[in-house]
């Protein structure tokens, strides 16, 4: 094994998740720079994933769950407008639970073609039943 999941996780579907936030955020016709200000991140990052150039990798929408709890997440963050640290955290835990799902396994060993995703259950066992 070349990388392990926290790598796949941080390489791959924070990004995604951060990436697809920002499109849903988009199309309710939000401004680059006014997500940026929600998001807590730059203008610049704001461009890069809607121009498909960062989190484009794994598709989260065809996670129906994944997909609602974004939507759920944009109303939330356009209504509170919570700090950083707990949009992090929120992303995160949508993380943790993509991999407890094994939503990534079959990702992970296309960039790492050493796991065999029939045999790795180390996101299942340890991220499962959440």
């Amino acid at each position: 094994m070349k990388s392990n999941a926290f790598e796949a996780a941080a390489r791959y579907v924070y990004p995604a998740l951060r990436r697809r936030l920002v499109e849903i955020l988009y199309e309710r016709g939000f401004t680059q720079t006014q997500i940026a200000e929600l998001l807590h991140i730059t203008q610049s990052a704001v461009s890069r994933y809607l121009k498909m150039n960062r989190g484009a990798l794994i598709d989260v929408k065809k996670f129906i769950d994944v997909e609602e709890k974004l939507r759920d997440f944009a109303n939330e963050i356009v209504k509170e407008k919570p700090d950083e640290y707990a949009i992090h955290a929120r992303i995160v835990e949508i993380t943790i639970e993509m991999l407890g799902k094994g939503y990534v396994c079959s990702f992970h060993s296309k960039v790492d073609p050493e796991i065999d995703p029939k045999k790795c259950r180390v996101c299942i066992e340890l991220f499962g039943n959440r």
